[in-house]
């Protein structure tokens, strides 16, 4: 289970928001200059550790004052 992907963003996602966005789908070649600045946007630690704070009951105790 360790390797499963979890969650991808696709080339009909790009085109997706590409069309509500711009108003057409991008060519071969824009999506080839935005794939990588695409990844680099995207904060997979924070979006996790958000969720598993929000969703996950702790079992460590935070409370440094005794």
């Amino acid at each position: 289970m360790r390797n499963q992907i979890i969650h991808k963003i696709t080339v009909d996602d790009i085109q997706t928001v590409a069309l509500g966005e711009i108003g057409r789908e991008l060519t071969n070649d824009e999506i080839k200059a935005i794939e990588d600045k695409i990844v680099k946007r995207m904060n997979w630690y924070e979006a996790i550790s958000e969720t598993i704070n929000e969703h996950i009951e702790s079992d460590v105790d935070f409370d440094m004052q005794n």
